[in-house]
């Protein structure tokens, strides 16, 4: 059983580690009860994916490995505060509580900047840099309404 310091030390442990591999400077821990469940890192080079940052390979590794979506009970100890996708991530995921050790200042200052992501999220899609357009809404719809209806759904 493990300390939420030593957990968050892992977190770190990780991010240290992932940086001497070629990785960037990330690490997370998903625990329950001080017993740790899955672990990620910043793969994003190495996986040529943009997704995959520390928190999301870690909520990837645990709901695997627990076969299910919901992480509702967990906790998640990450060495920075997460970006814009990985909190919606974590928020999805339906996790207790975050821990983080850096800011996302801290993360800015060496070139790791989301700010525009959070600026350009408070703009209606037609004033933000990524251009969107709306298209064929009516026949997108009937996978809403048929869901609407479905009885046997998983509620997510």
């Amino acid at each position: 059983m493990f300390t939420k310091e030593e957990l968050m030390r892992k977190a770190i442990a990780l991010s240290i580690e992932n940086v001497k591999n070629g990785g960037g400077p990330f690490g997370a821990v998903i625990a329950k009860d001080g017993e740790i469940l899955s672990t990620g890192t910043n793969r994003v080079t190495h996986n040529c994916d943009p997704t995959a940052h520390a928190e999301v390979m870690a909520i990837r590794n645990a709901c695997e490995k627990l076969g299910t979506f919901d992480l509702s009970g967990y906790e998640i100890y990450t060495s920075c505060e997460p970006c814009p996708m990985c909190l919606g991530a974590i928020y999805w995921a339906h996790l207790d509580k975050i821990y983080y050790g850096n800011t996302k200042t801290d993360a800015k200052d060496i070139g790791f900047d989301d700010s525009f992501i959070y600026d350009e999220i408070d703009l209606k899609p037609a004033d933000r840099k990524l251009s969107s357009q709306q298209l064929l809404s009516e026949e997108a719809m009937e996978a809403f309404r048929q869901w609407e209806v479905k009885e046997d759904k998983t509620e997510y």
